[in-house]
């Protein structure tokens, strides 16, 4: 076992900051965690798939499954009746990445998804095998959080472990771990629609500072006490951005 694990925040196709995250990357002593969602809403989401998934076969990362991928599996699925709730967050990006911009214009929903299918077998198969959650030491290292209602919280719904929210949130920590999630950009559980720091309450850890948004990327490192360093880029753009 490492003595440390790194874990990196949302990424959503934003391929610059995730590259420059890694340079903090020592595959030596640290244990690589990405918490899911790397596609949809930026526009590198193909670089993002690919690199994630070079960073778990070369490194052994743990690459979580996000709601993000799941409504980019799901959307494969059943294309027709997925396409517009994918497209309203941010899936036509990562369709335009893997195909080409204007792809949505001139193709069906079931010609995308046939497409991306076909041309994407060895992608979509390990995006399939992504765990739900990573148990590190003391840790929990999840996308969305785990149902605090539950006696064992490995018995979490599978949906909740990359879709929940408040009840997670708002929920007693009764786990005896320290739970680190993305999913809800932490300027959303300070309710100020601006900080971006890491949130850190009842031993659960936010760390998407949402820099899809115009917010931050944070890459955390932890050894079995607690935070070692917490790594933080910004987003330059014209200002603070949500468009969700």
């Amino acid at each position: 076992m490492k003595p440390y694990v790194y874990v990196i925040s949302d990424i959503h196709g934003e391929l610059a900051l995730f590259e420059k995250l890694l340079k903090d990357f020592d595959p030596v002593i640290h244990q690589l965690v990405l918490i899911g969602d790397l596609n949809d809403r930026g526009k590198k989401s193909k670089d993002c798939f690919l690199l994630g998934k070079k960073l778990v076969e070369k490194y052994h990362a743990i690459y979580l499954r996000g709601n993000h991928e799941e409504y980019f599996l799901q959307f494969l699925n059943s294309p027709e009746d997925w396409y517009q709730a994918y497209v309203q967050n941010g899936g036509k990006e990562t369709m335009e990445s893997l195909l080409f911009k204007g792809c949505c214009e001139e193709y069906s929903p079931t010609e995308i998804a046939m497409t991306i299918r076909s041309y994407y077998k060895q992608l979509l198969q390990f995006l399939v095998e992504r765990p739900l959650y990573f148990e590190w030491e003391k840790y929990i290292f999840v996308h969305a959080g785990v149902d605090l209602n539950k006696k064992d919280w490995k018995k979490t719904n599978p949906p909740d472990f990359i879709w929940v929210r408040e009840p997670f949130h708002q929920g007693k920590n009764n786990t005896g771990k320290t739970i680190v999630f993305g999913h809800t950009i932490t300027p959303l559980l300070y309710g100020d629609m601006q900080t971006t720091a890491l949130w850190i309450s009842d031993h659960k850890i936010g760390i998407d500072g949402g820099a899809v948004f115009g917010g931050s990327v944070h890459g955390v490192i932890f050894n079995k006490d607690g935070i070692v360093q917490d790594i933080e880029y910004h987003k330059l753009t014209a200002g603070w951005q949500p468009n969700f």
